[in-house]
């Protein structure tokens, strides 16, 4: 491939960043092809229309799509770069699962051919690069692969994660730095000039593992920071404080700047990545592993709370405002605010209801509860008690006037002007006293 012409590029996963992903190098003059395991995606995609919510990603998509820049397919074809951007999930020990990088990697190995790029974008433990490149070495061994021979190798392997915001995702994919880490410089360097054909920030080179440790690490930064903020919300409910009030005080010092709580932490990033650093080094990551433990904690905790209040008000109905895992966006994945409603409606039935302005139907797991989807003003006119979840644009432009007669328990901070209706707990009054 000259380095004048624009290269066939192939994205295996259209999830929430391959899609996008995708779109955003077709932008760039590229021809796209993305791929995934769902028909049901493709074809959507095929139509010029999206299976996610995302700011502006509908008119990009139609728009390539119409122009023959982007189309969607279930099996990979050849291609100059590979782009592989696929689930890494963890098991219920905590262990990383890499078994979708591996079948992506296996899906584009028989079109590879000498000349290829393939980049990794899905978060993954440090290590997992190179595992990529051993297995497409077994599957293609005419292909000599980087670091494996002492040749000029025919293909080149590398890792660049996205550091992308919910919402904001086309616009930091453009303008966000990348940390582009090949398995060897020559890989990096060829990386590199593939991400600067769409990326505005600043692309840096390293090794692969270094890249895969740096996106691990910005996770589990946030996700300390965090449970700093959910701990001192815990601590304050049980001395009877105000954490908000708390927090914005402590905030005015100039070297202060505390996290707003929550009721737990979600998203397939800051609650997932940090277990792979307790998984590859258990005995050195006490800190990042105790963060873990009291964002789930805080999880816990809400539903206590929520479970206190609501017991202690038999004829009430009730509403969990917001299912999503942040504000504004339609990303349920381990979310704590639907692990909190759906406890909720197996222990209450049809005394919960919920509202998601972002979703056209319950997930799976309120089956059979009696809980009902419904929108924010029946829940205003119906329901005695709220519990605010997530801090949706919606909820929060809700005045005090049609809020004043409810009971609510806000784990957000979104309305400082509500009277607080939670009870305190038998254990806070011992912990406290």
């Amino acid at each position: 491939m000259k380095s004048d012409t624009k290269p066939n590029v192939c994205v295996v996963g259209l999830g929430y960043i391959g899609l996008p992903t995708a779109a955003i190098i077709a932008r760039a003059g590229c021809k796209v092809l993305g791929v995934d395991v769902s028909e049901q995606v493709v074809e959507t995609i095929n139509r010029g229309e999206i299976h996610i919510e995302e700011v502006d990603l509908d008119g990009l998509v139609q728009g390539v799509v119409s122009r023959g820049l982007l189309s969607a397919a279930t099996r990979p074809e050849a291609a100059d770069v590979f782009v592989i951007a696929v689930p890494t999930p963890f098991d219920d020990n905590h262990a990383p699962d890499i078994s979708y990088v591996l079948s992506a990697g296996r899906a584009i190995a028989p079109v590879l051919k000498q000349g290829d790029v393939i980049i990794l974008e899905s978060t993954s433990p440090v290590g997992t690069t190179e595992q990529l490149r051993d297995m497409i070495c077994e599957q293609r061994p005419d292909l000599k692969c980087p670091g494996r021979t002492g040749q000029t190798p025919d293909i080149s392997i590398a890792y660049c994660p996205e550091r992308v915001l919910p919402g904001k995702i086309l616009e930091e994919l453009t303008n966000n730095d990348r940390s582009i880490g090949g398995i060897s410089p020559r890989c990096a360097r060829k990386a590199l000039a593939f991400y600067k054909r769409f990326v505005r920030g600043e692309c840096i080179t390293t090794d692969a593992r270094s890249a895969e440790m740096t996106k691990l690490v910005e996770n589990a930064y946030r996700d300390v920071n965090i449970a700093f903020a959910n701990e001192l919300s815990i601590i304050s409910d049980r001395m009877g404080l105000d954490v908000w009030e708390v927090i914005r005080l402590a905030n005015r010092h100039p070297r202060v700047n505390i996290l707003q709580p929550g009721p737990g932490v979600g998203g397939h990033c800051i609650a997932v990545d940090p277990w792979f650093i307790v998984h590859g080094a258990p005995e050195e990551s006490p800190l990042i592993r105790t963060a873990r433990g009291v964002n789930d904690g805080k999880i816990r905790h809400v539903i206590g709370h929520a479970e206190a209040l609501v017991e202690a008000h038999p004829n009430a109905r009730v509403a969990c405002l917001g299912l999503a895992f942040k504000a504004n966006i339609d990303d349920f994945r381990e979310s704590p605010a639907r692990l909190v409603a759906a406890t909720l409606a197996r222990k209450f039935g049809s005394r919960i209801q919920v509202v998601e302005p972002y979703a056209a139907e319950l997930p799976i797991e309120f089956t059979g509860t009696g809980a009902t989807l419904i929108d924010i003003d029946t829940a205003l006119e119906e329901c005695d008690i709220l519990i605010a979840l997530v801090d949706h644009d919606i909820f929060r432009v809700v005045p005090l006037a049609e809020r004043a007669d409810k009971l609510v328990y806000d784990t957000r901070g979104i309305w400082p002007d509500q009277p607080k209706a939670v009870p305190v707990l038998a254990e806070d009054l011992r912990l406290a006293g």
